[in-house]
């Protein structure tokens, strides 16, 4: 059985030191028939008002697009090969306003949290305006940690 966390500050140094570990999620969306994709991504962390939220820097693919129009539910899972694992299920949708898109860039670049992030001008030469960089935010609303060692659990909801 997984224990319950009632704060995300209970599980946050995990979690963070498992994405640090770990780097890239497998992003999970579903198409229009409910049938799943996955794909890797590299997405960055911050805590906004106690709660974990998401940055994920990608290109606007139409298949991502219709995705997320259809149905924003989202998971995001990690694995390592000692068995640690973090899965977070989500609400994902394009952030499109300069505010978030210069915020994101500048968490990539810092390292958010620290030690996580890369620089995005690698992939976008044009900085957070170039018309090829687009941001995703996600807002969890499920996040499942699972300790390798003994496969112990422990589950955060934002309202536990």
């Amino acid at each position: 059985m997984a224990a319950k966390a009632g704060a995300f500050s209970d599980i946050q140094d995990t979690f963070f030191a498992y994405v640090r570990d770990i780097k890239y999620a497998t992003l999970i969306t579903v198409d229009r028939k409910n049938r799943p994709r996955a794909r890797v991504l590299f997405p960055v962390w911050e805590v906004v008002d106690g709660h974990p939220v998401g940055w994920l820097a990608a290109y606007k693919t139409p298949i991502k697009t219709a995705h997320l129009a259809g149905n924003p539910h989202t998971t995001y899972a990690y694995w390592s090969p000692r068995q640690n694992a973090a899965f977070v299920d989500s609400v994902s949708a394009w952030a499109e306003d300069e505010e978030s898109r210069h915020h994101a860039w500048d968490l990539y670049v810092k390292g958010s949290p620290p030690g996580l992030g890369y620089d995005p001008a690698q992939y976008w030469r044009g900085g957070p305006t170039d018309p090829q960089y687009h941001v995703i935010r996600i807002d969890p609303w499920r996040i499942q940690l699972v300790r390798g060692a003994d496969l112990r659990s422990t589950i955060w909801y934002p309202d536990s």
